[in-house]
């Protein structure tokens, strides 16, 4: 098979990267606000939240739709140094390997700082893993066909809504719950799997425009972007179909805009992945073949996504047990796995920090983590080790 030159060589798409590090650092928000944030306040509730708390959590929603579809785009993009079937073994290896990290790595070294499993959250990058698995079969078939297996399972899984059941296969697979229970442990799935393997299938697809002319690429990019943003303004317009939640008239014009725009996460509904994925394109397209100088940074976390991952929520987490022993002379419950309710912690009467220091905290996290990451681009950049592609 004939190959263009771009893909005999390991060369990466600047605007690809430059948008994964974006929502890498969009990410790390999220997190400190979990950890440094008031407790007990749901930042998408209208009728309780505020407009700075509603748009800092509404902001990081870009981040697992955007990462699911640029995995699928970097397999694709892949092919051009491994054949089908070394792809689709390393796609299987990586979900494996990203399941483990879960399981063991992120779980307990991250969310929750202990061992003792009375608590696990099957979470992103346990749904990741499992997609990447899904994508291993997948690659076989034409990417065509992967690309509308991919919209057609983002389109039409809404319409599974209406079935509810305690099956934990079913909970796996479209409805979040506890799976496994008992006073010892407890299971919980947090990211089910069926949309997510659509939004990755779909960004498979996607990885095909990279090979067309960049004039032609970014007229893609711009029709794409304007029209899932215009799908999504109307299809949330009409409350009709697309997310299991309507929107409804609020207190003021502000907060109904808020309903407006609070769609489900769990799972993403096809309104959630227009609302995030209609402006991702649209950035896309923005940054293609222009990389701003603010964007530099970005650019260097999206050459090593996982690293930045695995570092960054043990960061958040120690310098939370830090403040915490700083402010009460204890830290006990920044261990605790038994209230799933508050997950990931159980604060105390007064913890909890306004939205400047939460977003100050922020940035210190991500200026933090910039040079380790600069490193680890730097050491991939210059070496070919295969264990430095499952980070």
């Amino acid at each position: 098979m004939t190959v263009t030159p771009l893909f005999q060589k390991r060369v990466r798409i600047e605007s690809v990267d430059i948008l994964r590090g974006a929502i890498m650092i969009v990410m790390a928000l999220d997190h400190v606000r979990d950890f440094f944030g008031a407790s007990g306040l749901n930042p998408t509730d209208p009728a309780n939240t505020t407009t700075g708390l509603f748009f800092t959590r509404w902001i990081t929603h870009f981040c697992a739709p955007v990462f699911f579809l640029l995995t699928g785009t970097g397999a694709y993009l892949s092919l051009g140094r491994k054949s089908t079937r070394e792809l689709s073994r390393f796609l299987f290896t990586r979900g494996l390997w990203l399941i483990f990290l879960e399981l063991v790595v992120v779980r307990c070294f991250g969310l929750q700082f202990n061992f003792d499993y009375h608590l696990t959250m099957l979470n992103v990058l346990w749904a990741l893993g499992w997609a990447m698995i899904a994508l291993s079969a997948l690659v076989y078939l034409p990417a065509a066909f992967v690309t509308t297996f991919g919209v057609v399972m983002i389109a039409t899984h809404n319409l599974l809504d209406p079935i509810r059941s305690s099956n934990p296969l079913w909970s796996i697979l479209h409805s979040p719950n506890v799976i496994f229970s008992n006073p010892e442990h407890i299971l919980f799935v947090a990211y089910p799997l069926i949309p997510w393997i659509g939004v990755t299938a779909a960004g498979y697809g996607l990885g095909q425009i990279y090979r067309w002319p960049s004039d032609r690429r970014k007229t893609f990019l711009l029709r794409l972007g304007m029209g899932l943003t215009t799908a999504f303004i109307v299809l949330r317009g009409s409350n009709i179909y697309g997310d299991p939640f309507h929107w409804t008239t609020q207190k003021s014009a502000a907060f109904t805009v808020l309903s407006f725009l609070n769609t489900n996460k769990y799972p993403p509904s096809l309104l959630f992945l227009l609302m995030t994925l209609g402006p991702a394109m649209l950035f896309l397209w923005a940054v293609d073949g222009r990389v701003h100088r603010f964007l530099r940074l970005a650019l260097v976390f999206g050459k090593v996504p996982m690293f930045y991952y695995l570092l960054h929520m043990p960061l958040i987490h120690l310098v939370a047990v830090m403040v915490c022993y700083a402010r009460y002379g204890e830290v006990h419950w920044m261990f605790e796995s038994s209230n799933l309710a508050q997950f990931p912690v159980t604060p105390p009467p007064g913890w909890g920090f306004s939205l400047p220091v939460v977003y100050l905290i922020w940035a210190l996290v991500v200026l933090t983590l910039y040079p380790l990451c600069r490193w680890f681009a730097g050491l991939k950049q210059r070496r070919s080790d295969a264990w430095l592609s499952y980070f």
